[in-house]
């Protein structure tokens, strides 16, 4: 069994173990914990590619000693050709596809998302890129070990995938998933990081490398242009706060479901939960989730087009009033749809004191799956979540799809900070609510937060289900009285990637870090 990892000089958790190495190395080679995360960002794009890549989208969460968190949303735009009519004039009515080019609609933003973290880090003593990518462009040329996470995925999703353009040609072997442990060498992709070392991230977005994207997204049919690329800057933004009895939290901003995060802990803060595992405190976070989940599909969307400010829903007194709302003998209902979601969560602390939360997707695996293979990026299919009817999530020219990932942030009364984070769509708020209460209301040991079982309501992999899905390690005690109270209880897989694959790095005021990482994934924990 892991156990939680324990240093003074750095800290850092991943999900893939080559990714963690790559932002230890940069943290024991004095770089700060921004720069780790951008040359882990990198290494886990080539080391995971089925859950995340430079195609597709980033959140930062930075907070700095004696600074208000800071956060990036690199949430790349539609297409300014992305209307409903457009699409009606290529044939598509009710939704978006889902794979291939009419999918790759919304401009990739977790590169430029990297280059606004870095110009935090004060120019005296910045890294070179080179160093910081160096590790990222090693594996790509000299080939990766296949994890059985993705050849299982890969095999899952097939055959939505193998037709799409360059996808076989760049993580097949032979027409089929590669097996674990197999050496895939994705050269082009090397070069590509290599060029944006050389040349600086901007390339990505005005340079050579947007020149040939450009280029082959049109051949393809996506709607994207090099003007797309040309307009596109990830945003500084001012993370969503509350305060509940543990401390302060803070989440991403709107298209992101952050604001549902928030909502779920600062609900069921106000229920008087008093020890963890219990049915109180599954049935508590279940309600809580319900209640914050039916605002969140009613309202989020593009902040720019949302009829009241997500920060307003934290309110104290609608805070209260839903919590007022749940029974904590009976279950509510849940006929709500799931949303779904690909993604990876890292987190970050330096010996200085700054924490990083961050967190880079591509939405559904390998996204739409169309791959350039001249540059051996794929691009991602966030713009599938977009509405072609009326509402805050209806595509636009430029508009934010909405995005289920979002990381977070807290600050606890004893002076802790903590980052935390999962991948895993609708159940990120789920699996965030389930390591933060262990840990810092109920005082569980952090490791020991991320492994123990966890549940999910509604499913992340685009299936509609709605049941309530316990890993098949709780007490059946436990299971039985949440059916007594009515919930629809699913057993699913004692360590189900369904659970999420959580993580978490916490600063102390004495300078010792803490790190987790999740047993259901392939990654490590690092402190030193």
């Amino acid at each position: 069994m892991l156990s939680t990892a324990l240093g003074f000089n750095g800290a850092f958790s991943a999900p893939h173990r080559a990714a963690a190495l790559a932002g230890r190395d940069v943290l024991n080679a004095g770089g700060t914990a921004i720069e780790a995360m951008v040359a882990a960002a990198a290494s886990i794009a080539v080391t995971y590619p089925h859950m995340n890549g430079i195609g597709g989208d980033g959140f930062w969460l930075i907070h700095r000693p004696g600074m208000a968190p800071v956060g990036i949303s690199a949430c790349g735009r539609a297409a300014s050709l992305a209307t409903p009519g457009w699409y009606a004039a290529q044939g598509v009515t009710g939704a978006i596809p889902a794979r291939g080019a009419l999918a790759a609609l919304t401009v990739p933003g977790t590169i430029d998302g990297w280059a606004k973290a870095l110009a935090l880090v004060p120019d005296r003593r910045r890294m070179p890129l080179k160093d910081l990518l160096g590790a990222a462009i090693s594996q790509a040329r000299d080939g990766i070990a296949v994890t059985g996470n993705q050849s299982r995925t890969t095999l899952e999703k097939l055959d939505g995938l193998r037709d799409v353009p360059g996808f076989a040609e760049t993580y097949l072997v032979g027409g089929r998933p590669p097996a674990p442990g197999h050496r895939l060498r994705q050269s082009a992709l090397g070069d590509t990081l290599a060029r944006l070392a050389e040349t600086g991230l901007d390339d990505y977005y005005r340079g050579e490398i947007a020149q040939t994207h450009a280029a082959f997204l049109g051949a393809k049919g996506s709607p994207l242009r090099l003007e797309d690329f040309n307009a596109f800057s990830a945003e500084l933004v001012t993370p969503l706060t509350t305060q509940i009895g543990a401390g302060q939290l803070w989440n991403m901003t709107p298209p992101t479901q952050g604001i549902s995060s928030l909502m779920i802990l600062a609900i069921f803060d106000r229920l008087g939960v008093t020890k963890a595992d219990g049915l109180e405190h599954l049935h508590g976070l279940v309600e809580a989730t319900k209640q914050a989940f039916i605002q969140r599909n009613a309202e989020l969307g593009d902040p720019d087009f949302m009829e009241r400010p997500a920060q307003d829903w934290l309110h104290p007194d609608h805070i209260a009033d839903l919590a007022g709302r749940i029974d904590p003998a009976r279950a509510l209902p849940w006929p709500h749809p799931a949303k779904p979601g690909d993604t990876i969560w890292m987190g970050a602390a330096d010996s200085e004191g700054t924490v990083v939360s961050f967190i880079q997707s591509v939405f559904w695996e390998f996204g739409s799956g169309l791959t350039c293979t001249d540059t051996g990026v794929f691009f991602q299919n966030r713009g599938a979540g977009f509405s072609l009817d009326a509402g805050p999530n209806q595509l636009r020219p430029r508009a934010h799809p909405f995005h289920t990932l979002n990381p977070a942030l807290a600050a606890l009364n004893d002076g802790r900070i903590m980052a935390y984070g999962t991948m895993g769509g609708e159940g990120q708020p789920q699996t965030q609510a389930a390591v933060f209460t262990r840990y810092a209301v109920f005082g569980q040991d952090l490791q020991q937060a991320v492994s123990a079982p966890r549940w999910l309501l509604g499913k992340t992999w685009g299936e509609t289900t709605t049941t309530l899905k316990l890993e098949d390690r709780f007490d059946p005690s436990l299971v039985a009285g949440l059916r007594a109270v009515g919930h629809d209880i699913e057993m699913i897989a004692p360590w189900s990637d369904l659970a999420g694959h959580a993580g978490a790095v916490v600063q102390h005021c004495t300078g010792l870090m803490e790190a987790a990482s999740d047993p259901r994934a392939d990654g490590a924990a690092l402190a030193f």
